[in-house]
Order: C-alpha cells, then sequence, then structure tokens
C-alpha cells in the first residue's frame, strides 16, 4: 500500500521526467533547424537550375552520366546526380529563390529522386556508398523530406543507411565524424532521439590522441592509416577537424554540447597542426598532398567557416584565431615566424611573414606516399625523398603537375630512370632510421640519411635553415644503377626572366631553351637567389614543357587535352653509377640582385659536408647548424671543436665569445640521452641538464634527457650560461 507522500511524489516525478522529454525534444528541433539553416545559406543561380533541368531525361535520369559503368576508376560521376537533386531543393526551399515553392521543380525532384532509389546505384568504391551518396539524400530530406511522396521517402532510407557506425569507412579517424554525421542527420530526420544520443557521443569523443594508430598525432599532424602518411590537410582536415567543428557548433548551447576540453584541442589541433601546414595558415601547401595531386586544383584562400565556428565555442587562442581570419579574407599580411618539425610525419615546415618552405621525408618509422587508391597519384613515386617546396605567393607551383617531370622533384636525389615504375610501386616502406630534424621553434636544421627504395640509390641530403636563408647540402651520394642521378635545386612555374651569373662572366639573362651551366655562382628568378659555393656546373631548362591531367591518372572521364606551360627545372647531373657525388646551395627567399651578388662575402661558412657530418656556420646569427650520422667532432670557425657521442642533430646559438643555447634532436630515436661536448665552462639553467667540466680541455660535457614514447624525435632546447 502506498504512503501518502509516495502518492504525492509520482506525479511530480512523471512531470519532471515528461519536461525533460519535452526539452530534450525541443533541442532535437533547434539542432536540425539549425542543419538546415546551414544547407539554405547557398546562394541560388537561376542559370544553374536551368542547365540541371535542362539535363535531366524525361524519366530523371541524366543522359550524360554513364550509369552502368560502376568502377573505382570511373570516379562515380553518378554523384552529380544526387548533388544536383539536393541543389534542386535548395533551389525549392530557399524562400529568396526564384523557385522557391515551385510546383513543377518539385515534382521533377521527385521524378529524378524515383529513378535513383528504384536503381540503387552502388560504386565499387565504399566511399561513395558509404559517404557520398547518403550525404546527399540526407541532406534531401532534410530539406523537403516531408514534402516528398511517403514511398520515395521509404525506399530513401536503407540507401541512406548505409552510413552507419558498423560500416567498414568508419574506422576510427576522420570518416568516422563524417559517417557518424550522416547518421545524426538521418536521426534529426526521423526524429529518433535515443539513437541520436549515443551518435553524438561517438562524435563527442572522436578529439583525442591517437598515436601510432589512424587519427591526430602528438605532434599535430594526422594519419588517416596505418601507413602513417601525412594527411593533415586532406582528411584530417575536412574530414575530422571540419566536421567536429561542425557539430560542436549544430549542438553548442544544448545539453549535447561538447566538452571545452574537447573544442580547445580541437584548437590546439587547428593553430599547431594544420594551419601550420598552410602556406601562411591560408592557401594549400602542395608538399603535404599526396594522390589529389593529380587532380585540377583551384588557387584560393581557405575558407573562415570552421574558425567562426570555433569562435561561438570558445575563446581559447581567440586571437590566434581571429588573424587567421583576417589573412584569408585579405585584411592583413602575415606576421607569423616559425620553423616546426611534425616528429610523427617527419615532415619540416619553416614560415617567415614573406616566404614557407617545407621539407618532406619518411622511413622505417613511416611510409613515403599514399597508395594511388581509385586512379589518381600514379607518378608520385618519389615525391617524399626530400622533397623541398619554396612558396612566396603559394600558386609558384599551382597545377604543374600535368608537364611536371616527377623525376626532378624540387628538393630530390633520384635515378633518371627510362619511366617511373607502375603504380603498383608507389608506396614503400623507408630503409633507415635517421630521418629528423632540430628545430628551436624558430631556427631549425634537417638531416635525411637517404636510401630510395625504389632504386637503392644513398645519399646524405641535410637542409640548414637560418632567419632569411637556408642551405641545402647533400654527400655521399652513390649509385650502381645505368642510369644517371640528378639532384634537382627546383622545378618550378617560369615567372619571367632568369638572370645567371658565372665565374670570370658578367650577369646575364638567358634565353628561352636548355643551359648547362659550368662555374656558376648564382641564379635568380622570381625574387629568389640561388647561390653556388663551390662554382658547380648546374643544367637549367626554361622552357615551355607540355602534358595533360589524364597523362598522370588512372582516373577514367579526365581531360586529354594539351597543356603547355612555362617551366624553370634546374639540377645537378651527377652522372652515371656516382659513388661519392655531392652538391651544395644557398636558397635566399625574397632577395634582390644587389644582395645576392655579396652573399660570397657574406661569411656564411660550409664546415662539413661528407657522409659523417654536415655543418653550416652562420657569422651574422652566431649560430652553426650541424647533422652528426655518427659520433664525431666537428671544428667550428675559430678553431674550438664540439664532439657528440652518438648521432644527432645540433642547433649552436652563440652570444659573443660563450654559447647561450643549445637545441638538439635524435633522428634515430634510439638514445635516453644525449652526450655533447662543448668548449668552455657552463652551468645549465636547467636542472634536468647535466654539466661536467673537464679542466685540462676547458670543455663541459652536457648531458640531455631526451623525449621518449610519444614525443621521441622531438627537440630539446637548453638555455647556457658561462661559469668562472
Amino acid at each position: 500500500m502506498r504512503t501518502p507522500s509516495t502518492g504525492r511524489m509520482l506525479p511530480v516525478i512523471f512531470m519532471l521526467l515528461l519536461q525533460s522529454f519535452i526539452s530534450l525534444g525541443s533541442e532535437l528541433d533547434t539542432i536540425r533547424n539549425r542543419v538546415v539553416a546551414e544547407l539554405m545559406t547557398t546562394a541560388i543561380s537561376e542559370e544553374r537550375v536551368k542547365d540541371i533541368l535542362d539535363r535531366m531525361d524525361s524519366d530523371g535520369s541524366f543522359p550524360a552520366i554513364d550509369y552502368e559503368d560502376l568502377s573505382r576508376t570511373a570516379g562515380f560521376p553518378h554523384r552529380h546526380h544526387t548533388s544536383d537533386l539536393v541543389y534542386l531543393a535548395k533551389a525549392y526551399s530557399i524562400p529568396s529563390s526564384p523557385y522557391f515553392q515551385d510546383p513543377e521543380l518539385k515534382e521533377k525532384i521527385t521524378l529524378s529522386l524515383k529513378y535513383w532509389v528504384d536503381h540503387d546505384f552502388v560504386g565499387d568504391n565504399w566511399h561513395n556508398n558509404q559517404i557520398t551518396t547518403p550525404t546527399n539524400l540526407v541532406n534531401l530530406m532534410l530539406l523537403m523530406g516531408n514534402e516528398l511522396p511517403e514511398d520515395l521517402v521509404e525506399k530513401a532510407q536503407p540507401i541512406i543507411g548505409r552510413a552507419h557506425m558498423e560500416a567498414s569507412g568508419a574506422r576510427p579517424s576522420g570518416d568516422r565524424i563524417v559517417i557518424a554525421g550522416i547518421l545524426a542527420k538521418n536521426l534529426l530526420f526521423t526524429g529518433n532521439r535515443e539513437a541520436f544520443d549515443e551518435v553524438i557521443s561517438i562524435i563527442a569523443n572522436e578529439i583525442k590522441f591517437s598515436t601510432g594508430e589512424r587519427g591526430m598525432q602528438h605532434d599535430y599532424s594526422f594519419h588517416h592509416r596505418v601507413d602513417r602518411v601525412n594527411n593533415t590537410t586532406s582528411y584530417g582536415y575536412g574530414k575530422y577537424a571540419n566536421a567536429f567543428g561542425e557539430w560542436a557548433d549544430y549542438v553548442a548551447g544544448t545539453s549535447y554540447a561538447f566538452d571545452t576540453d574537447r573544442i580547445n584541442q580541437l584548437v590546439d589541433y587547428y593553430l599547431d597542426g594544420v594551419y601550420k601546414q598552410l602556406v601562411y595558415g591560408i592557401y594549400e601547401d602542395i608538399s603535404v598532398k599526396n594522390r589529389a595531386i593529380s587532380n585540377p586544383s583551384t588557387f584560393q584562400p581557405k575558407g573562415t567557416v570552421e574558425i567562426e565556428r570555433l569562435l561561438r565555442s570558445t575563446d581559447y587562442r581567440k586571437e590566434e584565431l581571429e588573424e587567421i581570419i583576417q589573412l584569408r579574407k585579405g585584411e592583413r599580411s602575415p606576421t607569423r615566424a616559425f620553423a616546426k618539425f611534425f616528429w610523427q610525419t617527419e615532415h619540416f615546415v619553416l614560415q617567415r611573414p614573406d616566404f614557407y618552405t617545407t621539407v618532406r621525408m619518411f622511413s622505417t618509422r613511416n611510409r613515403n606516399m599514399e597508395i594511388p587508391y581509385n586512379g589518381p597519384g600514379i607518378t608520385t613515386h618519389h615525391r617524399a625523398d626530400g622533397t623541398n617546396y619554396l612558396l612566396l605567393k603559394g600558386n609558384e607551383y599551382h597545377d604543374i603537375w600535368p608537364v611536371y617531370d616527377w623525376q626532378k622533384i624540387s628538393g630530390t636525389t633520384i635515378l633518371q630512370k627510362p619511366e617511373l615504375r607502375g603504380p603498383d610501386d608507389i608506396q614503400m616502406d623507408g630503409l633507415t632510421d635517421f630521418v629528423g630534424a632540430a628545430e628551436d621553434g624558430y631556427f631549425g636544421a634537417v638531416g635525411f640519411d637517404f636510401i630510395s627504395p625504389h632504386d637503392s640509390i644513398r645519399a646524405k641530403k641535410s637542409w640548414f635553415f637560418f632567419d632569411r636563408v637556408y642551405v641545402c647540402l647533400g654527400a655521399g651520394i652513390a649509385s650502381d644503377k645505368p642510369h644517371s642521378v640528378a639532384t634537382t635545386v627546383d622545378q618550378v612555374l617560369l615567372r619571367g626572366s632568369i638572370r645567371v651569373q658565372q665565374q670570370d662572366s658578367d650577369p646575364r639573362v638567358l634565353p628561352e631553351g636548355e643551359h648547362k651551366l659550368e662555374d656558376l655562382e648564382w641564379l635568380y628568378h622570381d625574387g629568389v637567389g640561388y647561390w653556388f659555393p663551390n662554382g658547380p656546373t648546374l643544367t637549367v631548362k626554361n622552357q615551355e614543357e607540355s602534358g595533360s591531367w589524364a597523362d598522370i591518372t588512372d582516373q577514367k572521364n579526365v581531360s586529354t587535352k594539351e597543356f603547355r606551360k612555362k617551366v624553370l627545372t634546374a639540377y645537378f647531373d651527377h652522372g652515371i653509377r656516382p659513388q661519392e657525388a655531392g652538391y651544395a646551395y644557398l636558397v635566399a627567399p625574397r632577395i634582390n640582385l644587389e644582395e645576392l651578388a655579396s652573399l660570397s662575402q657574406s661569411g656564411l661558412t660550409i664546415l662539413a659536408n661528407n657522409q659523417r657530418l654536415q655543418a653550416v656556420h652562420h657569422p651574422g646569427l652566431e649560430q652553426t647548424q650541424a647533422v652528426f650520422y655518427e659520433a664525431g667532432t666537428l671544428s667550428l670557425t675559430d678553431g674550438a671543436e664540439v664532439t657528440v657521442e652518438q648521432p644527432g642533430i645540433v642547433l649552436i646559438k652563440n652570444d659573443g665569445n660563450s654559447i647561450q643555447s643549445l637545441t638538439v634532436a635524435d633522428p634515430g630515436r634510439s638514445n635516453s640521452e644525449f652526450k655533447i661536448s662543448l668548449p668552455g665552462k657552463y652551468k645549465p639553467r636547467s636542472k634536468a641538464v647535466k654539466a661536467t667540466w673537464n679542466r685540462s680541455t676547458n670543455t663541459s660535457l652536457i648531458t640531455l634527457q631526451l623525449p621518449d614514447g610519444v614525443y621521441a624525435g622531438q627537440s630539446v632546447t637548453v638555455e647556457l650560461r658561462p661559469r668562472q
């Protein structure tokens, strides 16, 4: 028997539960309205609507689409059918559209949707079935599903339902959020609150470190697959970061709102990962691209929507985010200067306010390049072989690829074979551990003990990045193959005249053509100077090249139209079967001819360039950078010596006659500490670093603890002070 108090409580509990249920239902309506509002931000073109309707046949199909070819290499042109339907639905639903609530348009949409659901086109590529088609159809449902015949809506549900959390594409990483988002939209459409709760929870928990697996790495790079190829600005941008940010915005201010800590981690990922692998945070960095490099692109600033969404959810690092918005809108010029090595991905980036440059590498830890899934990317064998692109405006290499010589990639050392191997031989495991960089956030030195898994070429390659210049060294270049070996200084779109200076001759402008320049001192093109301290022979082509997009992909339906573009290609020819070849050159972005001609008097010195050690001293910065491929000793310009007890990369900054700071890294990632002997008596400013002074030699043995685990390969910087 109930007590009177229990009887009074039950209606209260029931009312609270009812209010909670109503509140959650209201929140679903709010979230759905936000999703629909986002879909309806499109500006409707009357001409485009007419074009779509003109292309539509009487049965709702589009004759231009080969509906029978469902192969991976066909590119699934069927997607245009469903995406055109979404555009028509927007034209019907947006009040400002000239086709708003047009009954004839609604009839056409219904007819074309019927054609699709009756045939249910399933492509050979899972992405089309689990993402492309479900995305378009669920957007169509949200826009006007309640106005469509019930039988069509019901037939569309199983097709949309291929986006589910047990689908093959819903693996951890970007696609998981995308597929969860499609499912969440469909649950909003069907009003399934319980299932929506579960899916939103999945999305909310996807922003996390997954180092060594698919997902965000601890250096804020992104690996989409277990091959550990860099996917930061592709899958890691649109399908991971932006997809999460989109849902964070949709559910903001409701009980479904994501934790601030997750959103703030996303901000860190954008600012320290994604935006540092975009030119000035604005334009696409082509060094990060993989197979997509075989597709035409547009050169334009990235959008601001993802940042605006973040700013509605958090104030964390607000000024930095707002600066990126202003940069992308053209409201300010770049100001940021940094160096960053992504040690989990072996990608180095350096930016100054007026230039941006990168080095892309791979090792036994990471594979070299993405497999050319579905056709594109069949010429990308060597794009991680120490690729060094330099961008001032961001468009220096824009869509050069149809006319590109894929065995003369900027910065690389490549065997000049009669032709590239097939697409099945593109992705390879690295053969060396010694791949890395030491950087202090502004300066950096990069070392690459390169062995080509394609051709067995060997080379010690290094790059030394100072403030306004960087030095590129190569040593021990060896090959036993019956083809010549070339190291490419740059292959870039030709933008104006080429000026050169050879020893014992006056500067001159090169006519278009192919030239073998002996005793070369410098080359100047489009605001960039290349200085050659050893007076080498360099082959320079400044001429028109030809090719087509169809030449560099196995995809179907790609244009075979021939392109002709003028290109500058400058490279060292090391000859056939070199054994001890090398090179040295300096790159000076944003320099004038007078400054370039005076570089020989700058005092910048190459201290070593051999298979054991490569090092450069910059007197103006009082800085020495060195790559030790083995334990050894480096003689400095003043005769003093620096000795390391294991391989590593070192940056030494002086202040007058004393060393101010030391930055080290272990590219092989096999040591727990780094030991280096420096001339003089020093005391580290950190108690975590040991210093032992040897009175007889007047040297200090500095012992630094190296990062381990997920941070192995990261640099360590220590401040030093002289001791009396």
